[in-house]
C-alpha cells in the first residue's frame, strides 16, 4: 500500500508541535551553522583618534566618574549583534579620568588590559599595588583582581581599555563585585610587581605562592618595549606578514600575558609594506607611533598614531608605513583559540601577496 507523501502542511504542523516541546530540526540550520569557514559578520573598522578624543573629553563634562563608575566610550563594531564588542570575542573602548578623580574598585571575571595613549599622573591599584601610568604603558588587571583608577596630576588622562567582555559573555560566565570602599589602600612597595617579577627573578619557598594563569607584572613600561623593538630590528630579518613583532609575555611561565588575550607590539620599517595573510583569531590594533594603512578583506583603513581598528576572525590584512617608523599595539584572542586547538593561518598567493584595494574606510 502506497504511503501519502508528507505535504506542507504537515512539515509545517510538526515543526510547531517541536517549537512547543522546546524542539527543533537541525537539518533545517544545518547548512547556516557547520560553515565551510567563519561567516563575515563583524567588518572591518577604524576608530580615528581625532573623532574620539573630543567625544571622551565631552563625556568628561557631562558625566562624573562617580555617576559612571567608568567613564568609558565603547568601540562598537557595526557588525556585532550584541552591540558590546569591537570584534566577536573582544571589547575595546576608550577611557578617561580627570584630575582628582577615583574611579571606584571593583573586581570581576572578564580579564582587562590598559594601554595609555595620553596624559601623565594617573594610576591603577592593582591588589593594594599603586602601578604609575604614563603613555603607551601596558597595564594589566586579570580576572577577580581588585583594582581601581585615580588621577594626582593635573591633566586628562585617556587610555584604550581590552577585555574579553564579549567571550565571557557568550558563556555567561561574568561575576562582578563592589570593594567595601571607594579605593584600596596602597599597602604594596612602590613597583612591587615589576621590581620583583619583571627582572627574571621571582620568589622561592613558601614565599613563591601558587601558580597563576595571568602575569604576575601588572604594568610592561613603553621605554623597555620600545627598546626591545629597536633591539629585534637591529638583530633581524622582518617577518614578511608582521614586520618587526613582539610578544608580552607571562614571566612565569613564557605564556601569554592572560589567559584569554594576548598582546603584540610591531614595528612596520617606514617604506615597508607587509604581505598580506589571515588567521583564525581576531584582533585589535592601536597606533602607538606613526602612520600608514592597513587593508583588510580589500577595504584600506587610512590610520596614524592614536587611531584603533578591528581585524576580524578570517580576515585578510596587511600594514604599510608611510614615511617614518609605525609601531602598532594589539591585542587578540588568541590564547583561547589556540587552547582549544583551532588556530589557523593562511597566507595571500595572490598579486605577489597584496590584496586588490576595493574600497577606503570612511571615503564618502
Amino acid at each position: 500500500m502506497a504511503v501519502a507523501s508528507p505535504t506542507q502542511d504537515d512539515r509545517q504542523q510538526y515543526y510547531e508541535e517541536l517549537e512547543g516541546l522546546q524542539m527543533g530540526p537541525l537539518w533545517a540550520i544545518l547548512r547556516s551553522t557547520l560553515t565551510r569557514e567563519p561567516q563575515r559578520r563583524e567588518v572591518p573598522f577604524l576608530w580615528p583618534w581625532s573623532v574620539v578624543r573630543p567625544q571622551l573629553l565631552r563625556a568628561g563634562k557631562l558625566v562624573t566618574a562617580a555617576e559612571a563608575e567608568r567613564r568609558v566610550l565603547m568601540f562598537l563594531n557595526p557588525g556585532n549583534p550584541a552591540r558590546i564588542g569591537a570584534t566577536a570575542t573582544l571589547y575595546a573602548a576608550m577611557q578617561l579620568i580627570l584630575p582628582g578623580e577615583c574611579a571606584r574598585a571593583h573586581r570581576h571575571t572578564p580579564a582587562a588590559l590598559r594601554f595609555i595613549v595620553e596624559g601623565e599622573g594617573a594610576f591603577t591599584c592593582v591588589n593594594e599595588e599603586k602601578v604609575t601610568m604614563s603613555p603607551r604603558d601596558l597595564v594589566l588587571t586579570p580576572p577577580m583582581v581588585w583594582h581601581d583608577h585615580g588621577n594626582d596630576g593635573g591633566q586628562p588622562v585617556m587610555w584604550l581599555d581590552g577585555l574579553d567582555i564579549p567571550l565571557l559573555l557568550s558563556l555567561n560566565g561574568v561575576f562582578f563585585e563592589e570593594y567595601d570602599g571607594e579605593a584600596q589602600p596602597s599597602s604594596m612597595p612602590p613597583a612591587r610587581s615589576e621590581r620583583l617579577y619583571g627582572r627574571g627573578l621571582f620568589p622561592g619557598g613558601s614565599a613563591a605562592g601558587p601558580a597563576q594563569s595571568y602575569s604576575p607584572v601588572w604594568t610592561y613600561r613603553w621605554v623597555d618595549a620600545r627598546e626591545a623593538l629597536d633591539c629585534l630590528r637591529r638583530s633581524s630579518e622582518p617577518d614578511p606578514f608582521d614586520g618587526f613583532i613582539l610578544r608580552y609575555v607571562n614571566p612565569s611561565s613564557g605564556g601569554e600575558v592572560l589567559a584569554t588575550i594576548g598582546c603584540r607590539l610591531q614595528l612596520i620599517p617606514k617604506g615597508i609594506h607587509t604581505r598580506a595573510h589571515r588567521h583564525s583569531t581576531s584582533c585589535v590594533y592601536h597606533v602607538a607611533e606613526g602612520s600608514g594603512f592597513s587593508v583588510v578583506n580589500g577595504v584600506r583603513l587610512d590610520w596614524r598614531h592614536g587611531d584603533t581598528f578591528a581585524v576580524p576572525i578570517w580576515c585578510w590584512h596587511e600594514h604599510a608605513a608611510d614615511a617614518e617608523d609605525a609601531v602598532l599595539f594589539s591585542f587578540s584572542d588568541e590564547p583561547v583559540i589556540g587552547a582549544l586547538g583551532h588556530r589557523r593561518e593562511q597566507a595571500y598567493l595572490g598579486n605577489g601577496g597584496f590584496q586588490a584595494v576595493e574600497s577606503v574606510f570612511g571615503a564618502k
